[in-house]
Formats: C-alpha cells, sequence, structure tokens
C-alpha cells in the first residue's frame, strides 16, 4: 500500500473529500478514511465518484477506483437464455418494495471466494436512510411469490451506481439486472471495479477521467452540499 496523505483522514464535521487526482493506486482508488455515512455525506460522496467500501473492523474506506466498470443499456448483452428465462414469465420483477429484505440477502449470500461481507450493519443502516430519502433503489425478483433475487444501488440524475446483488436461484440476479437495464430511464450503470461475471454480460472499463465527465452530464438536478 502506498503512503496514505494526511489530508485523507476525514473530518467529522465536514463533508468534503481529497481531489480525485490524489486517489491512490494501490489499493486502486482509496481517497478517504473516516468520516461517517449520513445522507448528506454518502450523497456527497456519490456526486464525486466515491463510494464507500470497508469490511469488519476497519474504519469507513472511501474510494473512486480508475479503471471505473461500468455498463449501458447499449452495451448489455442479453443471451438467448437469458432472453427465454425473462419470455418465459418464471420471475415477476419488482421496485423498492422489499428494499431492506434486498439489501439483508446480499449481506447474507455466500459468495464464492469471498470469507465474508462488506455490508455491515452499519452499511445496511445507512442505505436504507437513503432508501427513505429517495436516493437508494432495489430490484427483486420473486419466485411463487418468495424473493429469489434482486440487486440494490444508488441513483443520481441519468446515473445508477450498483451496490450488490444477490441470486438464490439460478439467474435470478441476471434478470433483476436485466429490468434494470431495459426498464429504467438510466443512460449508465456504474458496477464499481472490474468483476467477470458483469464483464460477460457488457460491463467495460472507463477511465475516470471519463466517468466523471458522464456523472457530471447526466446528474441532472442532484444537489450536493
Amino acid at each position: 500500500m502506498s503512503e496514505i496523505p494526511s489530508s485523507f483522514w476525514l473530518d467529522a464535521n465536514e463533508i468534503q473529500f481529497p481531489e480525485l487526482h490524489l486517489a491512490l493506486k494501490e489499493p486502486n482508488g482509496l481517497i478517504g478514511i473516516g468520516g461517517d455515512l449520513s445522507i448528506d455525506r454518502l450523497l456527497h460522496a456519490y456526486s464525486k465518484g466515491i463510494f464507500p467500501w470497508y469490511g469488519k473492523d476497519e474504519p469507513i474506506l472511501w474510494y473512486s477506483p480508475d479503471p471505473r466498470m461500468v455498463i449501458t443499456p447499449n452495451t448489455f448483452h442479453l443471451s438467448k437464455s437469458l432472453k427465454k428465462t425473462i419470455n418465459s414469465s418464471k420471475f415477476d420483477v419488482s421496485v423498492n418494495t422489499v428494499f431492506i429484505d434486498v439489501i439483508t440477502h446480499c449481506q447474507k449470500v455466500t459468495r464464492t471466494g469471498q470469507p465474508g461481507t462488506w455490508i455491515g450493519d452499519e452499511m445496511i443502516h445507512a442505505y436504507c436512510n437513503l432508501h427513505k430519502a429517495g436516493y437508494a433503489h432495489s430490484y427483486e425478483v420473486f419466485l411463487d411469490d418468495e424473493l429469489v433475487g434482486g440487486l440494490y444501488g444508488v441513483a443520481l440524475g441519468g446515473i445508477f451506481f450498483g451496490e450488490s446483488m444477490f441470486s438464490l436461484v439460478s439467474n435470478a440476479s441476471k434478470v433483476a439486472f436485466a429490468y434494470l437495464l431495459q426498464n429504467s430511464h438510466y443512460q449508465l450503470i456504474d458496477c464499481q471495479v472490474e468483476n467477470k461475471h458483469l464483464e460477460s454480460l457488457g460491463a467495460f472499463k472507463m477511465p475516470r477521467d471519463l466517468f466523471m465527465q458522464q456523472l457530471k452530464a447526466f446528474d441532472k438536478g442532484m444537489v450536493t452540499q
């Protein structure tokens, strides 16, 4: 890890972050440490292309990686098998009906190659507050009236910042992802960091500078502190 500049330690009473060009290369994109997960700080962070990502017993860590993994409705690859699954009407999809259940499943689901989760109780509380304020949203997939998959994230204008997804049955999270891309007004979906699974669906790496240009262009009507 590179030496951490003193400016990275965030003031509890100020929501400002260091300039993005100061972000570390290793770990990729680290730009702040500490602070809190208040609604004001989270919204300010997302408007600057920054998101929190930290594990148990760690301070709050803030990142803006370079490059950024993103996907658009135009680059989304809908496979024949997934299209068949969607057209079968096997699943029912809803939006913002069980946000707390979605984020809790994302916290608890077992992931290959990961010993635990980065979604702690503090994160759940913070994003539920964002949801109540109208900025965090969930896409939910049901099978026979049972929640079997979904995803959640933060929306600012025409950009959706994807946070996490889960699937209890095959293809459930893909159905939620497809619904997000095909049935929403979002022009850009932020996938944050490189992910081979999302890459197979059409996600690609975008330089941070270009991502910030896109964020400013699509972030209409968002008021930051």
